[in-house]
């Protein structure tokens, strides 16, 4: 198999979760590009058909799905119609998350009172651990079903760089839905590895997307935030492209349980 060979995925079917914009919309953009039959799932259905359409008048086989990936039983029809419809199911992409609210300090390290553990909503805590967490579950276990079929799967979750570190300026109940996201990633790898289904996750880390309000789009987080980057700057959704399509393809086939930082190097400290 040549070099090039090792990336095709063309005809493969992929669903990618949270693809009405940002990081999701790159990475459907990639399967898509690389002849992929994409599957786009997401709350937003205007930014869903939006994206469709852009895909579809590019060649690309796409359908369109909008799905709420915090109900559950809502997730796995949404994943047993695409299989039912292609006659399988080879590449996932669980990529939907919300970031939540300020942390207890701003980037200026003054104290956030809304942001402090004491202030931190029930529901706001249980919205974030359905999605960020609850979610993935869902994804992973109906993806492996589907796969276990074809005795081969590749599944790529996004978590965070918040998944091994600790932020004071990113909400508290982030931190440990995306930990928890990065752990089950592990735990399904070592059981599906017998299926020949890898499981893997992205971690990155700031990109101007619309998660957390679109915070990172404002120019002063934006300036904020690149002072913190070794690269010395955010990264536009785009420049996932490249991570996706390996984990996605034959490249990665000796890969499984493994987390990829892909954060300008702001894990490595400073």
């Amino acid at each position: 198999m040549s070099a090039y060979d090792r990336f095709n995925i063309a005809g493969k079917v992929a669903i990618v979760t949270g693809a009405a914009s940002g990081i999701g919309l790159a990475i459907a953009e990639a399967m898509a590009e690389a002849g992929a039959k994409v599957a786009l799932f997401d709350l937003d259905l205007a930014g869903l058909e939006e994206a469709r359409d852009r895909l579809q008048k590019n060649g690309a086989d796409v359908m369109a799905k909008k799905v709420d990936v915090g109900d559950r039983a809502a997730l796995r029809l949404a994943f047993d119609a695409v299989a039912d419809h292609h006659g399988g199911l080879d590449i996932t992409f669980g990529n939907a998350g919300i970031g939540g609210k300020p942390g207890f300090k701003g980037f200026d390290g003054a104290i956030n009172p809304a942001g402090i553990i004491e202030a931190i909503a029930d529901d706001d805590w249980d919205r974030m651990m359905a999605v960020n967490l609850g979610a993935v579950f869902t994804t992973i276990q109906r993806s492996a079903f589907h796969m276990k079929k074809k005795k081969a799967g590749r599944i790529v979750i996004t978590t965070s760089v918040a998944a091994f570190r600790s932020q004071t300026w990113v909400g508290t109940p982030y931190m440990p839905a995306k930990a928890g996201a990065a752990h089950l990633v592990r735990q399904a790898a070592l059981e599906l590895a017998g299926h020949n289904i890898t499981v893997n996750a992205m971690a990155p880390g700031a990109f101007a997307t619309n998660i957390g309000d679109g915070r990172l789009k404002l120019p002063e987080v934006n300036q904020a935030m690149s002072r913190r980057i070794p690269l010395g700057r955010v990264a536009s959704p785009e420049e996932i492209k490249g991570l996706a399509l390996f984990l996605a393809s034959p490249a990665s086939g000796f890969m499984t349980g493994v987390q990829i930082p892909i954060d300008g190097g702001s894990s490595l400290g400073s």
